[in-house]
């Protein structure tokens, strides 16, 4: 074999992902089996941990299948995992509910109580803020309405944790997607007693916390031949999508933050130790034991231009319908869109937010109103930084990957709006490569976490038009100060 290869899985919120990489971080061949997700009630939004399970090894058999590539040549398989899922499970690891994942907004009530009371001091141990995103919520709204699962549950987990303990046995979390769960406490790297009991559940009923460098043995051999893998190969347990996607693009030193900007949106900076602010507008979730992201989500990235091209009934594609903001203006002749309308987390924590255009005129057409959720997109993510700055320092260096990132338009308008250079990825599998790398260095192929830099296909440097970021700047004033006033109408 003339090239060492390594596959990542990446269990995201809509796919399996299953990516295969040369060392080096070229891509080799990707596959993807979808994830449906149901809505059985307003503001609920579950999958079937069983159906994911199923897209993961399936995922697997189709990039070796695609890229011809034999089990055998594999190095190692490294996990990566979309944060937030959860769901109770019996004894024997069967799902007694389906999986909730970060967009379930059913612990509305529990979130807007813990604000008023003890969460503040959760948040302060956790890192995560009060928000119904978090399993923690979700336990608590399990608990005040007797939700039956729950109370026959001998076990609550991940979806990425289901897929472990299916495959290996094993009941282990690393380090990142316990962070998620909101009952983690960075302070001691424990389950949090106080969320424990809170929710009425027993440290028992949760994994084993361990490193993301953590290696799994012992694949079920019936698995392991329907993936086309030897059972001996060693995973890597790896850790959240979030974590690895500042790893795989290269953004780990301060002042470099990495975006990912996909259906929904988020913008981390890698940074030692834990770190929470007063005003509860970014999160800190665990990476390593001393390495941890600091920053925040956005629930509405592409998601809102989705939206909008259903709204407009526009039939073209994605890529002729952001080359409608080009025949605009910066600042779309005056009209301002706040993109809340899936809800909001950072950097104002509110589900019940909702969307708004402010500065609709009768001579607005609908390039203005691409343009508007283009540039309200990107000023929601510049809001969030700025609530990062405050904890980590100053934005330097941008790194971008998701859906949005493939958009030339786009890529500019962050580089205007940032005024800062941003740097795009070669192969846009910035959380898989990192999973990859991660599982390169547990296996001790490669020395450090930091050697990656110099192994990350760089496609592009988008540098800022200065003239345009001022623009942009005075566009931005306006966004935020009516962001402000808007808040205290959403109910």
């Amino acid at each position: 074999m003339s090239k060492e290869l390594v596959l990542a899985l990446d269990l995201g919120t809509t796919s399996a992902k299953a990516v295969i990489f040369e060392t080096n971080g070229k891509l080799v061949v990707e596959a993807e089996r979808r994830i449906a997700s149901s809505y059985p009630e307003q503001g609920w939004a579950e999958q079937d941990a069983v159906e994911i399970e199923a897209a993961a090894r399936g995922a697997i058999r189709d990039a070796l299948d695609k890229g011809q590539v034999k089990g055998e040549e594999l190095l190692t398989v490294g996990f990566s995992a979309a944060m937030h899922s959860f769901l109770c499970v019996d004894e024997q690891i069967n799902p007694l509910s389906k999986a909730t994942i970060w967009a379930d907004g059913r612990s509305r009530e529990q979130a807007r109580k813990l604000r008023e009371t003890v969460g503040p001091e959760i948040y302060a141990n956790t890192g995560l803020p009060n928000h119904p995103m978090s399993p923690f919520t979700k336990l608590l709204w399990m608990k005040d309405t007797m939700f039956k699962p729950y109370q026959q549950a001998a076990y609550f987990m991940s979806a990425k944790e289901y897929v472990v303990q299916k495959w290996f046995g094993v009941r282990k979390i690393d380090y990142a997607m316990a962070s998620a769960t909101g009952m983690f406490n960075m302070k001691t790297f424990q389950w949090d007693e106080q969320a424990l009991q809170l929710c009425d559940i027993r440290i028992e009923q949760l994994s084993e916390i361990v490193s993301p460098t953590t290696i799994l043995t012992g694949l079920d051999e019936a698995i392991a031949a329907e993936m086309g893998l030897p059972a001996s190969m060693p995973f890597v347990i790896g850790s959240a999508d979030g974590q690895l996607a500042n790893l795989g693009s290269g953004a780990i030193e301060p002042g470099e933050v990495a975006i990912s900007a996909g259906t929904s949106g988020a913008i981390r900076q890698m940074t030692k130790g834990f770190h929470v602010s007063d005003a509860q507008e970014v999160f800190c979730y665990a990476f390593t034991d001393e390495l941890s992201i600091i920053g925040g989500p956005t629930n509405n990235g592409g998601i809102a231009l989705q939206w909008l091209k259903e709204l407009i009934e526009y039939d073209g594609s994605f890529e002729a319908l952001t080359a409608e903001a080009e025949k605009v203006e910066i600042g779309a002749d005056g009209l301002l869109f706040h993109p809340y309308i899936n809800g909001e987390r950072a950097p104002i924590w509110l589900q019940e937010a909702k969307g708004n255009f402010f500065g609709l005129s009768i001579t607005h057409k609908k390039e203005h109103l691409v343009r508007a959720v283009l540039e309200g997109i990107t000023y929601n993510i510049y809001h969030i930084n700025m609530a990062l700055e405050q904890e980590a320092g100053e934005t330097k260096k941008i790194y971008v990957n998701g859906g949005l990132a493939r958009s030339p338009l786009w890529v500019q308008m962050l580089a205007d709006v940032f005024g800062k250079s941003v740097y795009v990825s070669e192969s846009h599998h910035s959380a898989a490569w990192g999973a990859a790398w991660t599982a390169l260095y547990a296996i001790g192929k490669v020395e450090s976490l930091e050697e990656i830099k110099q192994n990350i296909p760089i496609e592009a440097v988008i540098e800022p038009n200065m003239e345009n970021h001022a623009k942009y700047n005075a566009q931005f004033t306006r966004y935020r100060q009516l962001a402000l006033d808007l808040m205290k109408h959403f109910s």
